[in-house]
């Protein structure tokens, strides 16, 4: 692992030499010599043309597209049928882009419809002498990156203001999401984080992997270095305990903390004052709960001030109730069985709300504890058997967070 890491960042930025693919053996006779000064793109002589572009509607079909433009249902039908090896034009999705390259006299004759059935890969319709359909596939390029950020209000903001694609937030959150509480970040935390981004036509296509990470939060270090073990890659910190927990520490993405534990706090509906044993996440209706650790349900119900409530036995310590929800998740009822992160309902303001949001609760042998202030135990550590690989490992990753300014 390595090995192929260092030649990653060595070289840095990985190109393919050739853009684009055409995704057939056959002798394209679309395309002229290269020395013809004509510009093609993807076989069609596109500065023959004029050009119709738009976005396929929803039950919008083949004829549809095409009407008005020359060509006959018997063009079409026999088109599909000498191609529907190559493309079945009933996976034609709506919402994806096509243009049709048509003549510039009277007729107005289509000879080309180019579709873009996924950011890398198009078909176009040949409407010559010779129908058909020919697929291009664009190679991806993907490149590592070294990048750094710091917190002034949250990480999603770091990232979008650091020019960076929003899934590396998601990926990052996904990765400390047993170790750090992104709800509780503070002005001044910071992060480094070595990964690999995949482009097609120079648009992000998404995070490919994560090689290494740091993030400081108050002022505490949390390092990610990734492993695979057992078949399943993992991330651990510098002494190769696991950054899974055996309790996630938020039970939903993208919110905010609006009330805290507390033993004394004016209802917002009531108007008394009375403890908060729990902690009020503020998110828009609808956002999925999950539950933060394994677990059964013991109730999924409605009660007058909690509103649609599920609660959760974890182990013969633990439990968690989730309140004020808009609706349960799919077979949630008591005595089911939950694996962490399952989606066990969703944000609303059933019972005594004033607005959407959960009232999260963890109890611990019975008694309500502040969440925001629960240590969980890791899960399996590094095994001894892995144990060289992994410092080896640490070493490179390492050496190479600190080179991040």
């Amino acid at each position: 692992m390595c090995i192929l890491f260092l030649s990653l960042v060595i070289s840095c930025k990985i190109k393919n030499e050739t853009p684009l693919t055409k995704i057939t053996d056959s002798q394209d006779t679309l395309i002229k010599p290269e020395e013809n000064p004509v510009r093609y793109i993807y076989g069609i002589p596109v500065d023959s043309f004029n050009v119709k572009e738009g976005k396929i509607r929803q039950n919008r079909f083949l004829p549809d597209m095409l009407s008005g433009f020359g060509i006959t249902l018997q063009e079409i039908d026999m088109i599909i049928k000498k191609s529907s090896n190559i493309f079945d034009i009933r996976d034609m999705r709506a919402g994806r882009n096509f243009k049709i390259f048509y003549t510039g006299d009277s007729l107005k004759k289509a000879k080309y419809l180019l579709y873009e059935h996924d950011p890398d890969l198009y078909y176009v319709f040949s409407f010559n002498d010779s129908l058909s359909i020919t697929p291009f596939r664009i190679k991806a390029e993907t490149e590592v990156k070294f990048v750094s950020g710091t917190i002034q209000t949250s990480l999603w903001d770091a990232m979008i203001q650091a020019g960076l694609n929003p899934d590396l937030c998601v990926s990052m959150s996904e990765m400390y999401a047993w170790t750090i509480d992104f709800f509780a970040l503070q002005k001044g935390d910071s992060f480094r984080i070595i990964f690999k981004e995949k482009y097609i036509g120079g648009m992000s296509m998404g995070i490919v992997k994560i090689y290494g990470a740091e993030f400081i939060h108050a002022g505490k270090y949390i390092f990610a270095i990734p492993l695979i073990q057992n078949g399943i890659e993992s991330f651990y910190d510098t002494t190769g305990s696991s950054l899974r927990r055996a309790f996630l520490k938020a039970p939903l993405q993208y919110a905010r903390v609006s009330s805290r534990f507390s033993s004394a706090r004016m209802h917002p509906v009531l108007r008394i004052v009375r403890p908060h044993f729990g902690v009020d996440y503020a998110a828009q209706e609808g956002t999925p709960v999950h539950t933060i650790g394994d677990g059964k349900v013991i109730s999924a119900t409605i009660e007058p001030e909690a509103g649609r409530i599920v609660r959760i036995m974890h182990n013969s310590v633990y439990s968690t109730a989730y309140m004020h929800l808009s609706g349960f998740g799919k077979n949630i009822y008591p005595g089911a069985v939950v694996k962490q992160g399952d989606v066990i309902g969703y944000v609303g303001m059933s019972g005594l709300a004033t607005g959407p949001h959960l009232d999260y609760r963890f109890y611990k042998n019975g008694y309500a504890v502040d969440p925001l202030e629960v240590e969980a135990p890791p899960v399996e550590p590094v095994l001894p058997e892995n144990l060289e690989k992994f410092n080896k490992s640490k070493t490179v990753i390492l050496s190479l967070l600190r080179t991040i300014k």
